[in-house]
């Protein structure tokens, strides 16, 4: 005879294990991306201005903040979303890699070559720092 039992207690610290990690890995990222940002224009002298319908806009690393911090909470929803699938972390990983390439051709907007570097750069930061880790916290 087999009995299982279930520990709240353990499933509650298994959730806020998770919960942590997916934190650090969204934080993480955003530092992370700020940095790339910090290096590349104040020091390397990079120009991310980046051509818009109405003329150019200077990314500042509160955008750069902003919108890596989106792009984690977005990817930690669309996770849990696809919690209850057959294969979460096979699935999520599969759309935030199409996601991630899709995001490339924004920085192709930037006025000059460093400053495609730069945003290319930093697409690839924040793909590289949410993909794997937010992968790694999803659970059936």
């Amino acid at each position: 005879m087999t009995t299982t039992s279930t520990n709240p207690t353990a499933d509650c610290t298994d959730w806020r294990t998770i919960r942590r990690h997916r934190i650090t890995a969204v934080f993480g990222t955003v530092a992370a991306n700020v940095a790339v940002w910090a290096v590349a224009v104040p020091v390397l002298g990079a120009d991310l201005s980046v051509r818009t319908g109405s003329g150019t806009i200077e990314v500042r690393p509160d955008a750069v903040a902003v919108v890596t911090m989106l792009a984690g909470l977005l990817g930690w929803t669309l996770l849990g979303l696809l919690r209850r699938t057959r294969r979460p972390a096979r699935t999520w990983t599969w759309i935030a890699c199409a996601v991630l390439l899709v995001s490339l051709l924004g920085p192709l907007g930037a006025v000059t070559a460093g400053g495609v570097a730069t945003l290319l750069t930093m697409h690839l930061v924040a793909g590289a720092g949410l993909i794997p880790t937010l992968a790694r916290t999803a659970r059936r």
